[in-house]
């Protein structure tokens, strides 16, 4: 059974309302919002948005949002009736 956080150690007030996060196989973290992220060097960065997606793979060029730079980047190649001889 997980412990209930002993209200004056914690950083944070605690409230009643509920956050909910999912993680995603493979991608992002995605947390409903509005969230406040501290980065390593003590910055905070904000986002009102309603759900925001964290990268956890550090590729994103907007870190600490997520901008889908984990996928896989594809080729798709010309099909072989359509290329020119």
């Amino acid at each position: 059974m997980p412990s209930v956080p002993d209200p004056a150690r914690c950083p944070v007030p605690i409230t009643a309302e509920v956050c909910r996060v999912s993680v995603e196989p493979q991608g992002p973290v995605l947390v409903e919002g509005p969230v406040e992220v501290v980065l390593d060097d003590g910055t905070v960065a904000r986002s009102d948005r309603f759900m925001v997606a964290l990268c956890t793979c550090r590729r994103s060029r907007t870190y600490p949002w997520c901008d889908t730079s984990h996928r896989r980047r594809e080729r798709t190649a010309t099909p072989p009736e359509v290329r020119n001889p």
